[in-house]
């Protein structure tokens, strides 16, 4: 058998060319050229990469069998569907930054908690996911001036992406920090933006560089690798566990936030299983949100096969 490729190594598939002249049809001509364009850039890029096709179907196959979701039974049209969707996303993330989104589209729920913690500044990790249009909660964050969030990424795929969005918006208030391991210089670096008030963001669907660093949990009725990041700063760094998601609702977008927890604790001889279970509640936490908007999970690659348990969890 020929070996997985990590995610890491496929490079990022937003194909920042096209989306970079769809942005100039929609800001010449509006939203409807955009998207008569959008679809046949996409059926292209869908015919091109097989790889993309299947995982797409897979993770809509499964989410069907396990939630129903979708109300029927996928094929290729709801792949393409799903990737078009991404575009439209890419393309809203640009409008976010550059500041030409329509911010009253956007709703919120469960944020107080989030938002008075930021206010008497105490800072905490962001667990997040590839799901949604996450650059309007950044954006909006920015615009009232509450929120520094910084971005752990593992690899360098993602700064073509956020090269572009810095053309639009030089102001655009944003930290990269590449990891793709935990030295005790990281660590306190970390903390000091801890201390400071501001939020660490890590994508908790996303397996590290160092594959190693994962617990299984299951997802959408099969067992998936998860990285155990962002529950180990949360207990490291003293400080509590929020969920970021957002997702397509309602015409415009609904920005999700929820704590997960305030502070993760590993007690000693439990540490596997506690880190297990705080994957599992997010791995829950995030399967709530595709069944309300299921085609807005981004992972283009396969996501179970990281792993060689491909055996469904029971019922």
């Amino acid at each position: 058998m020929a070996a997985r490729q990590h995610w890491a190594e496929m490079g990022e598939s937003t194909f920042i060319f096209g989306i970079w002249i769809l942005y100039w049809v929609h800001r010449l001509l509006g939203r409807w050229p955009f998207m008569i364009c959008l679809y046949p850039v996409v059926f292209v890029h869908w015919l091109l990469r097989p790889a993309v096709r299947a995982a797409s179907l897979q993770y809509l196959q499964r989410l069907q069998a396990s939630t129903g979701a979708l109300g029927h039974d996928p094929d290729w049209r709801d792949s393409v569907r799903h990737m078009a969707l991404f575009a439209e996303t890419l393309l809203d993330k640009l409008l976010a930054v550059s500041g030409r989104y329509a911010f009253q589209q956007v709703r919120t729920e469960g944020r107080e908690a989030f938002y008075d913690d930021a206010r008497r500044g105490r800072g905490g990790i962001i667990v997040t996911a590839h799901i949604g249009c996450l650059e309007l909660c950044r954006a909006m964050a920015e615009q009232r001036g509450q929120i520094r969030m910084n971005i752990l990424v593992h690899t360098r795929h993602a700064e073509r992406f956020n090269r572009l969005l810095k053309r639009l918006n030089p102001d655009n208030d944003l930290t990269l920090i590449e990891v793709t391991d935990v030295s005790p210089a990281t660590a306190l670096m970390l903390n000091t933006k801890i201390e400071a008030g501001e939020f660490i963001v890590i994508a908790g669907d996303r397996v590290p560089v160092s594959a190693s660093k994962t617990v299984q949990a299951g997802f959408l009725g099969f067992p998936a690798p998860f990285p155990v990041g962002p529950y180990m700063f949360s207990s490291l760094l003293k400080c509590p566990l929020y969920l970021l998601g957002c997702i397509h609702e309602h015409g415009g977008y609904t920005i999700h936030f929820e704590c997960l927890s305030e502070q993760v604790m590993l007690p000693r001889g439990q540490r596997d299983a506690v880190l297990a279970r705080h994957a599992q509640d997010y791995a829950d936490a995030l399967t709530r949100l595709l069944q309300r908007s299921p085609y807005d999970w981004f992972n283009f690659f396969p996501f179970w096969d990281q792993t060689d348990d491909s055996t469904p969890l029971d019922r």
